[in-house]
C-alpha cells in the first residue's frame, strides 16, 4: 500500500506530510473550455448577457475557487496563494478560461489552478444559462506546473 502517497501503512487515507519539503516558488496553469452557441458567445464578449458582466463574475469566481480549494478537495493542503490571474479568451466555440496560481511553499498549486478553472467555468455557465441551456463545460486540464522537486511539466 505504500506506493500510494495518500495511503498509510494500513491502507487508510491520510494527508501527506510536506513539512520536510523545501520551500520553492511554484506555479500552475489550468484551463477550462465553455462551449456555447454563436449568439451567446457574441453576447458574452459584447457585454450583452442579461444577468450582467458575466466575464467579471467568472473571474472573481475563479479566484474564489483557487482560495477555497482545500475546503473542496479533501486531501489538499491549505496553502498561502501568492497570486492568481484569470484570462477568458473568446474561441470559435465559446470561451477558454485560463487560471494561473502561484505560491512560495512546500507543495504545488495544481489543484488550486484546476479548481479555479472549474469554478470559473461553472460561474460562467450560471451567467449564460438563461440564454443557452445547451452550453457545456469541457476539458478542464492542467497545462503547466513549475517548481518543486519534479520541476517543470508542460502538457505540450
Amino acid at each position: 500500500m505504500t506506493d500510494f502517497t495518500h495511503l498509510d501503512e494500513e491502507g487508510h487515507v491520510h494527508m501527506v506530510d510536506v513539512g520536510s519539503k523545501s520551500i520553492s516558488r511554484r506555479e500552475a496553469v489550468a484551463t477550462a473550455t465553455v462551449s456555447m452557441t454563436p449568439e451567446t458567445r457574441t453576447a458574452l464578449f459584447g457585454g450583452g448577457v442579461p444577468k450582467g458582466d458575466a466575464l467579471a463574475v467568472a473571474r472573481v469566481a475563479a479566484i474564489q475557487g483557487v482560495k477555497k480549494t482545500p475546503d473542496l478537495i479533501p486531501l489538499c493542503h491549505p496553502i498561502a496563494v501568492d497570486s492568481v490571474s484569470v484570462d477568458i479568451a473568446e474561441t470559435d466555440g465559446g470561451a477558454v478560461l485560463t487560471v494561473t496560481a502561484g505560491t512560495s511553499g512546500r507543495t504545488g498549486v495544481e489543484m488550486e489552478a484546476m479548481t479555479g478553472a472549474s469554478i470559473g467555468a461553472l460561474a460562467l455557465y450560471d451567467m449564460i444559462k438563461g440564454m443557452d441551456r445547451s452550453a457545456t463545460i469541457e476539458s478542464i486540464a492542467l497545462q503547466v506546473k513549475t517548481g518543486g522537486k519534479t520541476g517543470t511539466w508542460n502538457r505540450d
